[in-house]
This record gives structure tokens, C-alpha cells and sequence, in this order.
């Protein structure tokens, strides 16, 4: 079994980048501090996840303002809309609002990308991108073109974004879906989300992709989740019990959000092993994701880094000489 560790969200952004960014809002700072407050950022994120000793990289996506943003402001059909509650948290999003079935304009979502995952060692670098369920079933569709169909558009614009990236080596796709679980497709939406999966997996190419779920209850839709062409299903351990997922995920990859962002306590590495251990025994997975399972910025910079370490701390029990990690 194949483990690894690493970051499912965009990080929270420093105090200081925080202040930075109001401060240039308000006329306060220039362009250019702001920008080399970021690229100073963005660089103590890659050595933090160095440490860590995570597997893919991200540089936090801090320039990211939320997950559909760079979409929205890439593709054609869109416009930014109202600030919008993320789910049940006090975190916000802008909708974006669709006028017209959306187009991709090829180039400018790489462009988005953090620019520490955009040199030499890109196939280090994992990519976050909205899954097209949730993509979709947050927007505003204002093109008069039917939800079911528009996942599957969306699945297939993903789809050409991953084959243009894995040209330039990207290898890591996680797409974020708290919508598949939080409101479950069913019918012929769920069979559109199979298919717009299915269009993902075509443009791979030997590529890793992975559908990390959270603010609900995964077990209830782990048949669906299963049967996604995707080679890793991740699950937030907050929501879901490990002993109810059913055996239709065995062998698949498997993520585990065991690091719970809605609390600022610590959790304890042993047991996260001993999770690890419970899946491994039961699901037989090819591969352990293990990560935060809700987005980690819902906490502040100092608390979400404090957490990160039980990561590595319990790939350590798991390795160890009596761990059967692998």
C-alpha cells in the first residue's frame, strides 16, 4: 500500500498577506509589495510542505480568492456574482453567474496556476481544481442549458485544462466535490457525472486523479463515488465513519481527511494510524491519501500548521519497522 501525505486546499493566507491585501485595496500598498509579499508567501508554503515531507506540491494557492474564481474569470459564458456562505461555514465565495454554455480560453487557467509550480519541478505539483458537480450546482446557470447537461460540459472543459496541463507535466488532479455528498446526484445527473469523469480520464495519460469529498457524509454515496474512472475517492473523517464506507471502494485509492480544520486541537498520530491500519485491513486500497478533510484555511496560518504535523508524525508510525505502511 502506497502512502502519502499532503495539502487538499487552498492554505489560509498569513496575517501579514492578509493586512497586504486590504492595505492595497485600499489604495495603502502598490502592486508591487503586495506581489512580493506573495512570492515570499507562496515560498515559505513549499518549505513547509518540504518539511512536512509531503509528496505534491501546492504553494497554497493564495493568489486563488476562492475555488471558482479562476474559472470563472477564464472561461467564457461567465460573470463574478454576489458573495455567497460556503456551505455551513463563515467562509465565502463570489457565484459565479452563467449567461451562455461556457468556452475555455486555452492558456489562461495555467497561467492562474502558482508560479513556484510552474518551473522545472511541476510534476511535483498537485492541482486543485472545483469538481464539475459541485462546479455547476453552485453556480448561477442562467444559459438555458439543463444542470445534467452542463456537468457534463464542464467535465469535458476539465478534461481539455487536464490535457493541456499534462503537457506541460503537471501529473497530480484533485478536483474538489463537497457537493457529491453534502447533495448527492441521482438519475440522470449522476449519470452525468460518471460521464464528465469518464471525459477527465481520457486526457490523463498516466496522470493521478483524485475526487476528495467533505461537508457531508460519504457512505451513503460510496457506490457512485466507486464507480467514478478517478484512482483516488477522499473522505472527511469529521463527517464519516470508516467502518460504514462500503466494500464497494476495496482496492481503490483512498484519501483520508483525518486532520479536522473546525477545531483548533491537535490530533493524536497514533490514532490516526490506527485508522489508517482499519482501512488498510478492510478496503485493501492501492494507495492512503492522508490529509485535512474540510478546506484548511477555515483556520488561521499559525493553528492550520500546527495541525499539518500529524501527518507526518503518523506516516512515521505507519512506516516505522512494525507499522505495515507498506
Amino acid at each position: 500500500m502506497q502512502l502519502h501525505t499532503g495539502l487538499a486546499s487552498v492554505f489560509p493566507r498569513s496575517e501579514a498577506l492578509v493586512a497586504a491585501t486590504r492595505d492595497f485595496d485600499r489604495g495603502r500598498t502598490s502592486a508591487e509589495a503586495l506581489e512580493e509579499l506573495y512570492a515570499r508567501t507562496e515560498t515559505e508554503v513549499i518549505a513547509l510542505e518540504e518539511r512536512l515531507g509531503f509528496d505534491a506540491r501546492t504553494a497554497g494557492y493564495l493568489r486563488w480568492q476562492d475555488l471558482f474564481r479562476p474559472l470563472a474569470e477564464t472561461w467564457d459564458g461567465f460573470t463574478v456574482g454576489p458573495v455567497t456562505r460556503w456551505f455551513q461555514t463563515n467562509t465565502f465565495f463570489r457565484r459565479p453567474v452563467l449567461h451562455t454554455p461556457p468556452e475555455r480560453r486555452p492558456g489562461e487557467l495555467a497561467a492562474r496556476l502558482p508560479k513556484p509550480l510552474t518551473g522545472p519541478g511541476v510534476a511535483a505539483a498537485k492541482v486543485l481544481l472545483p469538481g464539475p458537480y459541485t462546479f455547476t450546482g453552485l453556480l448561477d446557470n442562467r444559459s438555458g442549458e439543463p444542470d445534467s447537461a452542463l456537468i457534463h460540459r464542464i467535465g469535458r472543459l476539465l478534461a481539455e485544462e487536464v490535457k493541456e496541463l499534462r503537457g506541460k507535466g503537471y501529473r497530480t488532479f484533485q478536483f474538489q466535490e463537497p457537493l457529491l455528498v453534502d447533495r448527492p446526484p441521482e438519475g440522470v445527473a449522476a449519470e452525468s457525472v460518471l460521464a464528465a469523469y469518464q471525459s477527465i480520464a481520457h486526457q490523463l495519460s498516466g496522470g493521478t486523479s483524485i475526487v476528495w469529498t467533505y461537508h457531508g457524509d460519504a457512505a451513503p454515496v460510496a457506490p457512485l463515488l466507486a464507480r467514478l474512472a478517478v484512482g483516488v475517492v477522499g473522505v472527511d473523517l469529521a463527517e464519516t465513519e470508516v467502518a460504514k464506507l462500503p466494500m464497494a471502494l476495496e482496492h481503490k485509492g483512498i484519501g483520508l481527511g483525518v486532520v479536522d480544520p473546525r477545531t483548533t486541537l491537535v490530533e493524536d498520530a497514533g490514532e490516526v494510524a490506527r485508522i489508517v491500519r482499519a482501512v488498510r485491513d478492510r478496503l485493501h486500497p492501492s494507495s492512503v491519501w492522508l490529509s485535512h478533510g474540510a478546506p484548511i484555511d477555515l483556520l488561521p496560518w499559525e493553528p492550520a500548521t500546527r495541525k499539518l504535523h500529524v501527518l507526518p508524525a503518523a506516516r512515521q508510525l505507519l512506516e516505522g519497522p512494525d507499522g505495515g505502511g507498506r
